[in-house]
């Protein structure tokens, strides 16, 4: 393999593996595919890590080659597994220990750090590979009437140990049989699909309506968060997601309309009207409970036309994070459209972005200095615009003068084409970094526009008062009232306790500084200790009763999910109002 380094190059892990094995857990994506950093960038590393070319000559983390063994009982009784087992069928019920640990854990550091530690805890005692809605709903009233705890994996890409099985019992894994089409209209431009539909089955199937369903036209989701390869439509809806398109086509919550669910209590029908005013909006209640309330069977989804060519790309350079921020809300402000893709890189991220992206290698870098933008200060804002070709026309036309008004630099489509090109396999290189010890992840928040200044500095000084950290934000998902600012952390690190309390301090910085503590990773059982502190105890006191009605025995995604059922002295309230 050859990343056309010019000098030293360090074995990145590119070597086949058992599919039986640790790594085929934790490992992002294809098993075949692998993503290294350019050499610009991991010079970079090295300087920021004070490293040489010599701690990259050999691997400093468990590569997790072994095959999952352990040894660990299943604790529901034989008369209960024959139960389950008649229901999805002798070959969908599994309990060997691959199986079980292929659902536990997510995507966050956390829980690659574990797996690579063989620190197996939090297994579920079964999985079932559900093959229809009549099939959850046996299974769910079956688990209530055992006080069977059940858990859901849709596509594992949780960062907030959303899957995690705490307290046993069965994980329905939905990537197997429950994937499929249950109506497509046209007419209504909506379409409605099973909950273990994937993200790019979902798009390719929309991309080829007319051949697939004999529509008119191509259409798609419009929904394409970064674990878009890798995670499924129920995911999306059961975290309120947002995509990286979010600012033209909306988060899932506005793209999400029917639902389906079976709970404890019963199965529960969302209609798919576009709006009505029948009393508080059940479907939006219902979104975001990440299996606490019930299990997600179908969701029927708006749909959008599907026109590529009408994309108008775009990416300016401005000289500081100030200047940049205010550039970004006149932009959604002006009324002249919003982009679909809206990113604004701070100075940091920025520097870091330059070379990922390939631009340190082109003139534009003497002709940031020729032209007074300094390394460290400037900002990159990029994006595209999409819809109809006068609109997306005209909201690229008035994105570029509001850039130009605030002294931005255009760059042209370059650095946006470059971004694409990378948007949904960056997590590859987590793995090939993390072989070294070098860990990365990701936080994020919603500010308003008067706030944000003060929630990026305060959260930043936390992130950068670890020493030989890199912390880069960008402004994305963003709205006429705010946006979202992201976080991305990179350092080395080995222990997973000590990433899990710097995270936690992350978590406290974001709270304190006022500003959510999601936008659209969820809550899990990982953010669940700040729910309560975020939004209020009365108002806590709704999803408490909310609980209560749906699954009065707990054992819905028990163990912490939203916040629920943990000790009081586990919560953090950082509000002084709340306290």
């Amino acid at each position: 393999m050859s990343h056309l380094y010019k000098d030293f190059e360090p074995k990145w892990f590119n070597q086949s593996f058992s599919e039986k094995s640790y790594r085929s857990i934790f490992k992002w994506g294809a098993p075949n595919e692998i993503k290294a950093p350019k050499e610009s960038l991991y010079k970079m590393l090295k300087e920021e890590f004070s490293l040489t070319d010599a701690d990259f000559a050999q691997y400093s983390e468990n590569l997790g080659l072994d095959e999952v063994r352990f040894d660990l009982p299943i604790r529901l009784r034989e008369e209960q597994l024959s139960a389950l087992r008649a229901i999805v069928g002798p070959d969908y019920l599994r309990t060997d220990d691959y199986a079980r640990l292929s659902v536990a854990y997510g995507k966050t550091m956390y829980d690659l750090m574990r797996l690579r530690g063989k620190i197996i805890e939090n297994l579920p005692d079964a999985v079932l590979y559900p093959d229809s809605r009549e099939q959850i709903e046996q299974i769910v009233a079956y688990c209530a009437a055992e006080k069977i705890p059940l858990y859901v994996y849709g596509g594992g890409s949780s960062v907030t140990r959303g899957v995690e099985c705490v307290k046993g019992g069965i994980s329905l894994d939905m990537r197997l049989r429950f994937n499929k089409v249950v109506r497509f209209n046209e007419e209504d431009q909506t379409i409605t699909v099973e909950a273990g539909m994937s993200g790019p089955k979902l798009e390719q199937l929309l991309n080829d309506a007319p051949a697939q369903f004999g529509a008119k036209r191509a259409y798609t989701c419009g929904h394409f968060p970064q674990s878009f390869e890798y995670s499924s439509v129920g995911g999306w809806v059961v975290t309120r997601g947002a995509g990286q398109n979010s600012t033209y086509y909306g988060c899932i919550s506005d793209i999400a309309l029917g639902q389906d669910y079976a709970t404890p209590v019963g199965p529960i029908h969302v209609d798919s009207y576009p709006r009505k005013a029948t009393g508080p909006d059940l479907g939006q209640i219902m979104m975001g409970g990440e299996g606490a309330f019930g299990v997600l069977t179908h969701v029927t989804l708006k749909i959008f036309r599907h026109m590529p060519e009408t994309i108008r790309r775009f990416s300016f350079m401005f000289r500081d994070w100030d200047t940049a921020r205010n550039a970004a809300r006149e932009i959604m402000q002006s009324e002249g459209g919003h982009p679909s893709v809206f990113r604004l890189s701070d100075p940091e991220e920025t520097r870091i972005m330059l070379r990922l992206y390939g631009v340190d290698d082109t003139p534009l870098m003497k002709l940031f200095k020729l032209r007074g933008f300094k390394e460290g200060e400037m900002c990159l804002f990029l994006g595209f615009t999409n819809g109809e070709k006068g609109f997306s026309a005209n909201a690229a036309r008035v994105a570029k003068r509001v850039a130009r008004q605030y002294g931005g630099m255009s760059l042209t489509g370059f650095v946006t084409r470059g971004w694409e090109k990378g948007r949904f396999n960056d997590p590859y290189m987590r793995d090939t970094m993390q072989d070294f010890g070098i860990v990365t992840d990701t936080m994020e928040c919603t500010v308003s526009w008067s706030n944000m200044a003060k929630v990026h500095a305060e959260v930043r000084a936390y992130c950068k008062s670890r020493p030989q950290t890199i912390c880069m934000t960008h402004l994305s998902h963003a709205y006429e009232q705010g946006a979202n600012l992201y976080w991305i952390f990179i350092a080395r690190m080995h222990d997973p306790e000590e990433y899990r309390a710097y995270h936690a301090g992350i978590l406290d910085a974001i709270q304190r500084s006022g500003a959510t503590m999601s936008h659209h990773h969820g809550i899990g059982k990982m953010f669940g200790p700040w729910l309560e502190g975020q939004i209020g105890r009365n108002e806590y006191a709704v999803i408490r009763a909310l609980k209560a009605h749906f699954d009065p025995d707990n054992i819905m995604n028990p163990g912490g999910t939203l916040g629920l059922d943990i000790p009081e002295e586990q919560k953090r309230f950082l509000r002084e109002d709340i306290q």
